[in-house]
């Protein structure tokens, strides 16, 4: 049985990936701005509750990591045992958030372990987590890791034991945005593509090839090069960034999952959510 913490920081992980889902315009993405269509509206709606069916996942994360008291073999173990029952669960619930679940719970592990560590010290710890090897993982790839292979990109796997270096990107950007005026919602834009600007995005290796994903990482900057989403400039280069991706049906999944990650982080340094 978890605790009322474990509940908390699970809790808190699913906000940030919800609050991640609201954000508009969202490049390539779902987002609010268009839910009278029927078939935006029951994308978006699967996505918010496959986010609230990671909670229980995450919480026993939480648990377990407390604990075991220490970033150990047994404990990647437990997580990943954990990691796979959770995503069966959210494949019944509309599935969704793969990339997303196993970040937050790297992330939602190591804020459990010392629950007052700061931002960058919870990255440190879950990058020790993700160092061991999940013994019980299958022993086929995944897709993810299979492009990770052909493509000698990072991944998922790559961005936890680096102790996820977009996460952190992410909340110096989230801090610069808002300290230049920003709004939330333009910061957390900035933010976000941030990440795509540089992040060897896996999802979109698949679906767009390197030269695809050149070009959403040069989109990505072009509207950061312009001044960001709170200026004129930076807000048309978006709108022609989310238009073209749509168009191609791209979608920078691996970005929105690390994205969620660092509102979380965020969120457990007491900036708003």
């Amino acid at each position: 049985m978890t605790s009322r913490e474990d509940d908390a920081l699970a809790q808190a992980a699913v906000a940030a990936l919800t609050g991640q889902l609201a954000l508009a315009p969202k490049p390539g993405l779902p987002d609010p701005r268009d839910l009278d269509a029927r078939s935006t509206r029951r994308e978006h709606d699967s996505l918010r509750w496959s986010a609230r069916a990671l909670a229980p996942g995450l919480a026993a994360m939480a648990a377990s990591a407390r604990r075991t008291g220490e970033a150990t073999p047994v404990l990647r173990a437990e997580l990943g045992a954990i990691g796979r029952c959770t995503e069966h669960s959210v494949g019944l619930a509309g599935g969704g958030h793969k990339g997303a679940l196993w970040a937050l719970g790297f992330l939602v592990a190591a804020a459990a372990l010392d629950p007052r560590a700061k931002a960058r010290e919870i990255a440190v710890t879950a990058r020790k987590i993700a160092a061991f090897n999940d013994k019980g993982a299958p022993k086929r790839p995944s897709r993810g890791s299979s492009i990770s292979i052909k493509y000698g990109a990072a991944g998922a796997r790559g961005e936890a034991r680096a102790g996820f270096p977009h996460v952190r990107r992410a909340l110096d950007a989230l801090t610069t945005a808002r300290k230049a005026g920003a709004t939330e919602n333009q910061a957390r834009l900035d933010a976000l593509l941030t990440v795509m600007s540089t992040l060897q995005d896996t999802e979109l290796l698949y679906t767009a090839g390197p030269l695809g994903l050149r070009q959403v990482q040069a989109g990505a900057r072009a509207v950061l090069e312009a001044g960001g989403t709170a200026t004129e400039a930076g807000a048309a280069a978006l709108t022609a960034l989310d238009t073209d991706l749509s168009e191609r049906g791209w979608s920078p999944r691996g970005s929105a999952g690390l994205m969620a990650g660092a509102l979380f982080l965020d969120a457990l340094s007491g900036a708003p959510l």
